[in-house]
């Protein structure tokens, strides 16, 4: 399809990333590192790092092809990859937008299923619907990826092929979940519907090791982190950090047990598929920290983080034995000390859970985009989505109070 910006520029439709260039795909999704001479096709085969990391993992050719070629993001389990690319005509690639059709509202953490409900109710069809997201990825990141030689006029012709593509195929409406801040306002500007909601981060605010960030607490709060990590560890757990190769298949067996048990609980069955940490283990291993805490000789609990050039991302959680205390101690503290160590300036530790608060991490605003077919169903959710923004503002602002950091600190 043509982008309409009348400089030669062309953009189609690619049903499996497999089929985009890697080294194309990463210069507009982390542009950084292309200038630093890494190249895509000298990390898939060993999973190594020519230069630093992904800003955004989650972004990167590798992480979405891990999800397709394992068959966690596929047609069969409702993730259709329509993916968009902008190309000169020389075939270079400016622009692209990681895109689903989706046959259900599961894994996308920006939850829809009242408007789903009220737009059936009405005699419509929600689903199938458009989806610029990460599967299964909470994760705040760039949805219009942009080569830094495109033209200003690559991301909305993006924008408006997405929703030329939702209308043609006949779906209700266009979805851009956790984008940033930046293109939720300019492509709010042009149209798109705005939604926000809030997570969790740790902020690093300069902190020397865990013991700075612990002064920074108010003494109660202190007291209570200090007892939470001798409580984990009082069952005789010891706690091992892993990444690039010190990973090995044990550790996956082990952690595909633990995200098992984790993802029959939480959402019926688990999203990913076994083959995606095999795959995960063999291109993406320097972009993972596996926190893994051993009892007697067997593995009984494990914390899934991916490495961002400045952010810590937690990812899945899971265990075969309850111990006090212990989900704190691998997901929240220690993230805050992998962070620490490597100088990076904040840890994402997924989406929802106000007891992060209580443990150094801060609200913050997440963002999404929504363009809606029939106008009668836009008008209402327009309505709807104003009231939201400002409980959610509210809420944000009321929980910001309550972080656990000395008054005036």
């Amino acid at each position: 399809m043509a982008d309409g910006t009348g400089q030669g520029i062309t953009i189609r439709c690619v049903q499996a990333i497999a089929e985009i260039d890697a080294a194309q795909w990463d210069a507009c999704a982390d542009p950084g590192n292309q200038a630093s001479g890494r190249q895509a096709s000298g990390r898939q085969g060993s999973g190594g790092h020519g230069g630093r990391h992904a800003q955004n993992p989650f972004s990167t050719h590798r992480f979405l092809l891990a999800l397709e070629q394992s068959g966690s993001a596929t047609a069969e389990e409702g993730w259709a990859p329509q993916h968009l690319i902008a190309e000169d005509e020389a075939g270079q690639i400016l622009g692209a937008m990681p895109l689903y059709v989706k046959t259900h509202s599961q894994g996308e953490y920006v939850f829809d299923h009242g408007w789903a409900d009220a737009f059936m109710r009405a005699g419509g069809d929600y689903y199938p619907k458009l989806q610029a997201a990460v599967p299964f990825t909470p994760v705040t990141g760039q949805r219009v990826l942009l080569h830094p030689a495109a033209p200003d006029e690559i991301g909305p012709a993006l924008i408006e092929a997405a929703c030329a593509l939702a209308r043609s195929n006949h779906l209700s409406s266009l979805h851009i979940t956790f984008c940033t801040q930046p293109e939720w306002e300019r492509f709010g500007a042009a149209g798109l519907l705005q939604r926000q909601d809030q997570q969790f981060h740790f902020i690093n605010r300069g902190y020397a090791d865990f013991d700075a960030f612990l002064a920074s607490l108010a003494s109660r709060k202190r007291k209570q982190v200090r007892k939470e990590r001798e409580t984990a560890m009082a069952s005789g757990v010891a706690v091992e950090i892993l990444t690039g190769d010190d990973l090995r298949p044990e550790h996956w067996d082990a952690f595909w047990t633990f995200y098992q048990d984790t993802g029959s609980r939480k959402w019926g069955s688990p999203y990913l598929t076994r083959a995606f940490f095999d795959i995960a283990q063999a291109t993406m291993r320097e972009d993972i920290v596996l926190v893994m805490a051993r009892r007697e000789g067997r593995w009984v609990a494990g914390a899934l983080n991916f490495l961002g050039a400045d952010c810590l991302y937690g990812r899945y959680w899971g265990c075969v034995e309850d111990h006090p205390c212990l989900h704190f101690e691998l997901c929240y503290y220690q993230a805050i000390d992998i962070a620490l160590a490597r100088g990076l300036d904040r840890v994402e530790a997924g989406a929802q859970g106000a007891h992060k608060l209580a443990r150094g991490y801060e609200p913050v605003a997440t963002y999404s985009l929504h363009w809606i077919t029939h106008p009668g169903f836009r008008r209402a959710i327009e309505e709807y989505l104003t009231h939201e923004r400002a409980a959610v503002a509210e809420e944000i602002e009321e929980l910001a109070q309550r972080t656990p950091f000395r008054k005036g600190g």
